[in-house]
């Protein structure tokens, strides 16, 4: 696997949809463009394939940058990631490793999807980028929210200028903004659901207000500014059970409206599936330390499953591939004051 490297837009890309990009581009490229302020601002897309929106919003804002023949306010440096699996609407073929969890710091396998990524953060080392955002859409139903590795004054002010909702996770790891902010303050922005104007217009609005950006402050933030989570737990489907949101003949059957429950703090007691007779536990759930915690916060009576306690999901989906590729959702809770007045 090579990585392509460009110091211009290559011809005819910006005319081309995720789905197409292939047609000019060999694979995973990263282009640089050069702007007033020399500093770039580091931008991921297609981390994940079937995810668009960084691609549709950094093209739109390129086009009319092009169009107008403006030069940009601040340099970019644009990492276009898996168009193979885009060119198939797939978030991940089914050979590949997830592209946004083999940057440096994964616990997977050696790869050469990892040594990729590395040559990526070393090239953008000597850059030295002014900040990096990875841009994300998901496939439930879940506000745009920002998502940091470090809660830090600079990440928490890049982060609330897309949103007030901010969730800070240190699992999984090998995750692209991870791994940039050892070099700079990094975010990941969710988006919203594939296809959807808004996310998109969102997420075009925030990369120019970040390329409008002279500095980012190292004061704290004001705590009315931010409902910030943290990230407890990831909770995964166990393989060898069957799963559906319609069918009442599998291991394990969902409620339709799912995936409504995201961003809301759930009650213990709240009834999450149907579960076949005769199947055990089938969620396995993942501390950000690594341990299994599954008993504290699920169990099954009279064939149903429920929380044990009071939980906050977020990502929760209907989409079954990417509850059988990556997770069902991850478990939250909110932090209070305190955790702002240390960052």
């Amino acid at each position: 696997m090579k990585l392509s490297e460009f110091d211009d837009l290559p011809d005819g890309l910006l005319q081309l949809p995720a789905q197409r990009l292939c047609e000019v581009l060999t694979g995973p490229s990263l282009i640089h463009l050069s702007g007033r302020r020399a500093a770039p601002l580091f931008l991921s897309v297609l981390m994940h394939g079937n995810e668009d929106v960084g691609w549709e919003a950094v093209r739109s804002l390129l086009q009319h940058y092009t169009k107008n023949q403006e030069k940009l306010p601040r340099s970019l440096s644009l990492f276009i990631g898996n168009i193979d699996a885009a060119a198939a609407g797939l978030r991940h073929l089914p050979e590949q490793p997830d592209y946004n969890r083999v940057w440096p710091g994964t616990d997977l396998p050696p790869s050469a999807e990892q040594d990729m990524m590395t040559q990526v953060v070393q090239i953008m080392r000597q850059r030295k980028p002014f900040a990096s955002v990875d841009l994300h859409n998901n496939t439930g139903l879940n506000p745009h929210y920002a998502c940091i590795n470090d809660i830090n004054p600079q990440n928490l002010h890049l982060a609330t200028l897309f949103s007030r909702t901010v969730v800070y996770f240190v699992r999984p790891l090998g995750v692209q903004s991870m791994a940039m902010s050892q070099l700079c303050p990094a975010v990941t922005l969710e988006c919203g659901k594939v296809g959807q104007a808004h996310g998109v217009d969102h997420a075009r609005e925030y990369i120019q207000a970040c390329l409008h950006l002279s500095e980012l402050s190292e004061h704290p933030l004001a705590h009315a500014d931010v409902d910030l989570f943290h990230t407890v737990a990831v909770v995964k489907v166990s393989a060898d059970v069957s799963l559906s949101f319609e069918e009442n003949n599998q291991d394990l059957t969902f409620a339709n409206d799912l995936d409504h429950m995201n961003f809301r703090e759930l009650p213990a007691e709240t009834c999450l599936a149907d579960v076949r007779a005769g199947v055990k536990m089938p969620l396995r759930v993942c501390a950000e330390n690594g341990d299994d915690v599954t008993q504290r916060f699920f169990n099954i009576k009279q064939g149903q499953l429920f929380t044990r306690i009071p939980v906050m999901p977020s990502m929760l989906t209907r989409d079954t591939e990417v509850i059988r590729q990556d997770c069902l959702c991850y478990l939250m809770e909110r932090l209070d004051h305190h955790a702002l007045d240390r960052a």
